[in-house]
């Protein structure tokens, strides 16, 4: 079985197009100011229009407030809410009974320990990502994006309730190691299809969804 590829962190069409020639399943657009592949709204609603039906338009938030969800949802069409930050449970409820959207929360994995708070989200959001937790020393992390992977081991024996994502340090070489490793059937690429922070590759974005159907 092929692995589905969410390309995120898109800020270009010509990255739009290779992601949906390529055949990803998931297209992340990134609404975080501090982070290079973050997008205005008028940017966002021009770049998710180039998206093909059928593909998962995500909206990818740190800690937003109602007033900034209501300024990208009235402009861009989001078909499900990443978030990427300190949110809790009782936030996101509130916020699914605001705008009803499909909901996925990101729990950032240095060590085993970090996985106990994915299970306060079973009954919250419908999709989980684990992603790399940046050491404390590491100058200028961002929530995401920081190109660093954790042990895919923490992953392989567990069970989730939900479907859930692989994310951090992927790239075109190390893709079917994660995937065997932590049984990945989905996975989440940003700095690994880029040539510099924001600027995606459209030929690593075809690399590696290529190498993802060949898994």
């Amino acid at each position: 079985m092929s692995i589905a590829v969410k390309i995120c962190g898109l800020t270009r069409a010509d990255a739009v197009q290779a992601a949906v020639d390529g055949g990803a399943r998931f297209a992340g657009f990134v609404f975080y100011p501090p982070s290079p592949r973050s997008l205005g709204i008028a940017q966002a609603a021009a770049l998710v229009s180039g998206v093909a039906p059928g593909i998962a338009r995500v909206g990818v938030f740190v800690d937003p407030d109602d007033a900034t969800l209501d300024a990208v949802l009235a402009k861009v069409p989001l078909d499900l809410l990443q978030f990427h930050g300190a949110e809790t449970p009782e936030r996101l409820i509130a916020i699914r009974r605001r705008f009803g959207k499909k909901m996925m929360k990101a729990i950032k994995v240095a060590g085993a320990s970090d996985l106990l708070p994915a299970k306060s989200f079973y009954e919250v959001v419908d999709w989980l990502m684990f992603d790399a937790k940046p050491p404390r020393d590491m100058t200028n992390a961002l929530p995401g994006g920081n190109a660093l992977a954790f042990d895919w081991e923490l992953l392989r024996a567990k069970q989730w309730p939900l479907p859930w994502m692989l994310s951090g340090g992927l790239t075109v070489e190390n893709l079917a190691q994660a995937a065997t490793i932590s049984r990945a059937e989905f996975v989440d690429v940003s700095s690994g299809v880029e040539r510099l922070p924001g600027e995606k590759d459209p030929g690593k974005i075809r690399a590696f969804l290529a190498r993802a159907r060949e898994v």
